[in-house]
């Protein structure tokens, strides 16, 4: 284990890559209940899709780790599950047949502009500004993630800012709602506040907070794992930590209904009747180019961002990924891992696999191998026997954890040239963007655009990569297609 994870060279040891691996994964094991909750709108079986999330995670986790061998565990992404749910099935009319399908077709993409080098050539043309904001950003952004599930904001939003409901337009005269209500959007009228921490979630959360902090400055080892312990006991007597133990997501149940889910991408419903008519072909590509390029660009967005702040990905990575053949970098076949775990998921039943940022929350807990990923996958695999008894960890005890994690990632900010608005402004758009957009893809987006405006309107338009040009284009493409469909 030692010589085929190379440990010793990265640093690290196999307890530290266990405890990494356990952290990682109750960081992001929130997936297993929400990804069934947002997929079984379409009608798809909850707990087929709760098993199906099991497997692409797992196995496109295992494929990371040990092809790879780095610390970066894989799961149906939050966003892209939501988008097919309530764009391609709600708005456009898929089925969630067809949706699955379209799905696939991602993933096959991903694998091909990742063994032809395109995703390679993307990365090698992103300028140095933009990829230190990626790493602040991703700090930005997992931070928010915690601030947010602790419980800390609340929202309000007046009548007037409401945009829609159940993915309809709202009507202030309706009442009731079919179903009850499932979504709600509003536009910038939402104002967000403190709470007044009279909620005993907030406050395990701020305990949770308090607790982190003092085991990280103290250097104590596993110290985010161990407060995700500390803040689910003390949960307890607070009532915030669910004792209650239920069997809904029994393997039994789940083995029972992964059939109507698996391979229904290539039945009648999916192919058969996705390439079905001539007329519904365009709206099929602009839908797999906008799964696609978000899909892509997350990952990307995750591994620059987090593996040039903590040495994952090494200076001869980089040398490697821009001058090797075949995979012959880290960087290559992470790229890779992640190219095969979507189309494995779309199989089995569910929505975009991508590489998760809460991987961040393993990483910083000393994570730099792929025995980490290895350790995720295997939880994950045991989860489809103890899902009850993982559920009893509250959010409110991960969220302190991912806060501090959040504040380790914007180390990256120290290396921009914040006096140079030249660099400054497209830097804070793309990490400012991509937390509060709570989107990857959307702030990287952002700072691409930003990048090349500036850089033109100053005459130093050959200063920009054509790639760079290329992929900005095709960023505002896609925005134009999710305005269309």
């Amino acid at each position: 284990m030692e010589n085929f994870f190379d440990l010793k060279a990265n640093g690290t040891k196999v307890s530290t890559e266990i405890i990494a691996g356990i952290t990682t994964f109750f960081a992001m094991s929130y997936i297993l209940f929400v990804n069934p909750s947002v997929l079984s709108l379409t009608g798809m079986p909850s707990q087929a899709v709760f098993l199906a999330t099991i497997v692409a995670s797992a196995v496109g986790t295992l494929f990371m780790g040990l092809f790879a061998n780095v610390p970066y565990a894989l799961g149906p992404g939050m966003g892209l599950n939501a988008f097919f749910t309530y764009t391609v099935v709600f708005a456009l009319g898929f089925s969630w047949q067809e949706a699955l399908a379209l799905v696939f077709i991602c993933g096959m993409i991903n694998i091909f502009i990742t063994v032809t080098k395109i995703r390679k050539m993307i990365i090698t043309a992103i300028p140095e500004v933009l990829q230190q904001a990626m790493g602040g950003g991703i700090g930005v952004f997992i931070a928010y993630i915690g601030v947010k599930n602790a419980g800390f904001l609340q929202f309000t939003s007046e009548a007037s800012s409401i945009a829609s409901v159940n993915g309809k337009p709202f009507d202030p005269t309706q009442t009731h709602f079919k179903g009850g209500l499932t979504d709600i959007v509003s536009n910038g009228g939402i104002v967000p506040a403190l709470v007044n921490f009279s909620q005993s979630g907030a406050l395990l959360a701020l305990i949770g907070l308090i607790v982190v902090v003092i085991l990280l400055v103290k250097n104590v080892p596993g110290a985010v794992l161990i407060s995700i312990i500390i803040a689910t006991l003390i949960g307890i007597p607070m009532g915030v930590t669910n004792l209650h133990i239920s069997n809904a997501n029994s393997l039994a149940n789940s083995v029972q209904q992964l059939g109507t889910t698996f391979g229904a991408a290539f039945g009648a419903k999916g192919m058969g009747a996705l390439f079905s008519s001539a007329d519904k072909l365009p709206l099929v590509i602009m839908t797999v180019f906008a799964f696609s390029f978000s899909d892509t660009f997350d990952t990307l967005g995750t591994f620059i961002g987090t593996g040039r702040r903590t040495g994952i990905f090494s200076a001869q990575d980089e040398v490697a990924l821009e001058s090797g053949s075949g995979f012959s970098s880290k960087m290559d076949k992470a790229l890779f891992a992640d190219s095969i775990a979507t189309s494995v998921g779309a199989i089995f039943g569910t929505s975009n696999t991508t590489t998760y940022v809460e991987s961040t929350a393993g990483i910083g807990a000393g994570g730099r191998t792929g025995l980490t990923s290895v350790v995720v996958a295997v939880l994950f695999l045991l989860s489809s026997l103890f899902a009850p008894f993982i559920s009893i960890i509250p959010t409110q005890a991960i969220a302190p954890a991912l806060i501090a994690v959040g504040v380790m990632m914007m180390g990256s900010f120290k290396n921009i040239d914040w006096d140079d608005l030249g660099e400054a402004i497209p830097a804070f758009m793309a990490s400012i963007f991509m937390g509060l957009c709570y989107n990857i893809s959307y702030g990287i987006a952002a700072g691409f655009i930003m990048y090349c405006l500036i850089k033109t309107i100053t005459g130093k338009a050959k200063q920009i990569h054509p790639i760079l040009w290329v992929v900005t284009i095709l960023f505002i493409v896609n925005f134009v297609v999710l305005a269309i469909i």
